[in-house]
């Protein structure tokens, strides 16, 4: 088996989880043409939010990155089930990463580079990206971090 995203994430000692089915009327992903739209995904492991509260009040920047990394692997889980196959991936477009953060907390950059680090690392070349990282007063569940994506894929 050659340096496949699988191959990565195997030994990165990552296993995607089952895909994260919607909470509401959405769809967990869409593909228009050749780019896919992930809707947002939450710190979530094993089926349960991993990261709880505000950034700057519950949730030091540290705590956060780590729950960029799981809504990153999330993002892939989504990617996996609208493709069938991670190598089908072309390139991570962009991602948007929200903080849910005081209103004196400015290291949401720092939390997004959570997803956008581990992001890089299991895509390789195809990871590199663009990006926003915003700070909101809450978001669903209580969740500190969620990521959506824009993936172009063949």
């Amino acid at each position: 088996m050659g340096d496949t995203i699988e191959k990565r994430l195997s030994n990165l000692g990552v296993a995607l989880p089952t895909a994260a089915a919607p909470a509401a009327n959405y769809v967990p992903f869409m593909r228009s043409g050749n780019l896919l739209f992930t809707a947002g995904q939450l710190p979530l492991k094993d089926g349960k939010l991993q990261t709880s509260g505000l950034l700057g009040r519950d949730v030091d920047t540290a705590g956060g990155r780590e729950a960029a990394k799981f809504c990153a692997i999330n993002l892939l889980a989504q990617a996996k089930a609208a493709l069938g196959d991670l190598e089908k991936i072309v390139r991570l477009v962009k991602i948007t990463v929200f903080v849910a953060s005081t209103p004196d907390f400015t290291e949401q950059h720092l939390v997004a580079n959570g997803a956008s680090d581990f992001l890089a690392e299991v895509l390789g070349e195809r990871g590199k990206h663009a990006r926003s990282a915003v700070g909101t007063a809450s978001l669903p569940l209580n969740a500190a971090v969620e990521v959506e994506a824009i993936i172009e894929v063949a």
